[in-house]
């Protein structure tokens, strides 16, 4: 099931902890930071079949270049945590091993309304 919430009210400084399990079949999620659907701020797309998380952002519904990083500490059918801080210029997403993945702020949001989790991934909760 896709979530999307449009009231999310994350400013720099906030940080969103989202806790959930990885459906045993899924071959991905993102979970999604922005304005809208259209413009992403933060794409975080773990890719089981790729062995890779992928970074992006979307302007104005284009894709702009990916950041991967090869460290995946999950796996399908597990629990996880995933805990996300808003910079001023960028955004830190802390994996359940501890290790942290970097991405840039491209757009200079000082405000984050809209959050999606979409794909092979069941959110059990989630807290600003």
């Amino acid at each position: 099931g896709n979530i999307e919430i449009l009231n999310l009210d994350m400013k720099p400084g906030d940080t969103l902890k989202v806790k959930g399990k990885i459906s045993p079949d899924s071959m991905g999620f993102s979970i999604n930071l922005g304005n809208s659907s259209k413009d992403l701020a933060l794409h975080f797309n773990p890719r089981f079949n790729e062995s890779v998380i992928v970074c992006n952002s979307k302007c104005s519904d284009a894709w702009q270049t990916e950041h991967r990083d090869r460290h995946l500490p999950f796996y399908r059918g597990c629990n996880v945590k995933f805990i996300t801080e808003m910079l001023s210029d960028k955004f830190r997403v802390k994996l359940p091993d501890g290790h942290e993945v970097y991405f840039p702020n491209r757009h200079s949001y000082r405000k984050i309304n809209y959050m999606s989790i979409v794909g092979g991934f069941k959110m059990v909760s989630f807290k600003l």
